[in-house]
């Protein structure tokens, strides 16, 4: 067996830990060609990469700053929010709210910064007349705990020219913005916010089955790896806008499965579930259980579509028992019309952040925890393979009842 050094490649999987405001992060990134004699990997974690075989994994945690760099009062700047200009995804004005996150190109008057700039900022004051935005890296000031997992080690056939990589600025460049900063609500639920495209009754949409995927089969068997490590064998679940599949582990036996969703006939397909209700959470949040009845609520792909997302989360702690988990797992793959306004506006890692506003609004969920996975390749056999080679990306939100 073949050990990590500077003449071969390593398949490696980088995962990110850190925890902010009682909440629990944890972070995925698959390295396919990680090149030691070339890539860029802070000490000591390069040290105790080299010698290590496929199955080896290592911890480092490195303390604040070490990794993202240290904060700099230089990098925040209070500006006018007349200097603020430019459009969101869905081509609405850019309005700054607290705590989001926005490109620097929106920002007017600042030495460095042009139009089409992407560097990230945060908004981390705003009134009528001002705007404060904090270009820090929001993991400045957070220990991280970075481990490595060996995956394969091989020959260096494969390498691409002299192209060097910087895997840990990869693993950081987007988590910490699923994070509250100074411990307060971030603004995402604005007017309009909630409101879709196409406000048709889901009822007509869905009237037709859809017996497709949302997502590629790597990212099913990690939603499904997820569920696996969330529940409990005997347990009672509910499938929270269910379909023809509910991706639940095949091996584990539950005591039952209830699907709630929109079309019958996708109820009817699904092997899983042992009752089947169709029932219209964006007409009627009120979920149609007595209270406590489930050990375990899952949602899998579907929360972009709730338009009443405060009181079916709600309702989903109502019928959960003491110490039961709901776990929201999602993509970056949704029916545009049907999602709601905010989420396109949003970077994907700040869809966590949205999610777990929804967990804390109510106050009925404790020992939360954020969890993404990035850059598994995608499978062969997927429609978009031709397209990107990279599996659809993983983000999951779960918690328990209080």
């Amino acid at each position: 067996m073949q050990s990590i050094s500077d003449d071969l490649l390593a398949s490696i999987t980088f995962q990110l830990e850190w925890d902010k405001n009682a909440i629990r992060f944890t972070d995925l990134l698959h390295a396919p060609r990680v090149n030691l004699w070339r890539d860029l990997l802070r000490e000591p974690l390069k040290e105790q990469l080299a010698g290590r075989r496929t199955g080896d994994k290592v911890v480092v945690t490195f303390p604040p700053g070490r990794v993202t760099g240290g904060r700099s009062a230089g990098k925040v700047y209070r500006l006018p929010r007349r200097r603020v200009e430019g459009s969101l995804n869905s081509g609405e004005t850019v309005i700054p709210r607290y705590g989001r996150f926005y490109p620097a190109g929106v920002l007017r008057g600042l030495p460095g910064i042009f139009r089409g700039s992407v560097i990230p900022f945060r908004c981390v004051d705003v009134d009528d007349n001002t705007i404060m935005a904090d270009f820090n890296h929001p993991l400045t000031e957070v220990p991280l705990t970075i481990s490595a997992v060996v995956e394969e080690v091989r020959d260096k056939f494969e390498e691409r020219g002299g192209t060097c990589q910087d895997w840990l600025e990869t693993l950081t460049t987007g988590p910490g913005f699923q994070a509250r900063i100074n411990g307060r609500s971030t603004d995402f639920l604005v007017p309009g916010a909630l409101d879709r495209e196409d406000s048709v009754d889901d009822t007509v949409f869905y009237q037709q089955p859809r017996m497709v995927q949302h997502i590629d089969d790597a990212a099913i068997a990690a939603v499904t790896d997820l569920y696996r490590r969330r529940l409990s064998p005997g347990a009672r679940v509910l499938d929270l806008m269910s379909s023809w599949t509910s991706h639940l582990p095949p091996e584990i036996d539950f005591t039952e499965v209830a699907g709630l969703g929109l079309n019958a006939e996708e109820l009817a397909a699904n092997p899983r579930l042992s009752q089947r209700v169709v029932h219209d959470l964006n007409t009627d949040p009120r979920l149609p259980f007595e209270t406590g009845r489930f050990d375990a609520v899952i949602c899998t792909v579907s929360v972009e579509y709730l338009t009443d997302p405060l009181a079916i989360f709600n309702e989903v702690a109502r019928v959960l028992r003491p110490g039961g988990v709901f776990t929201v797992t999602f993509s970056n793959r949704w029916f545009a019309p049907k999602a709601i306004r905010i989420w396109s506006e949003l970077h994907e890692f700040e869809r966590p952040g949205l999610v777990l506003e929804y967990f804390l609004h109510g106050k009925a969920f404790k020992n939360l925890h954020a969890f993404s996975l990035r850059g598994r390749p995608r499978p062969e056999n997927d429609k978009y393979y031709g397209q990107n080679r990279v599996s659809d990306p993983v983000f999951a939100v779960w918690g328990s009842r209080v």
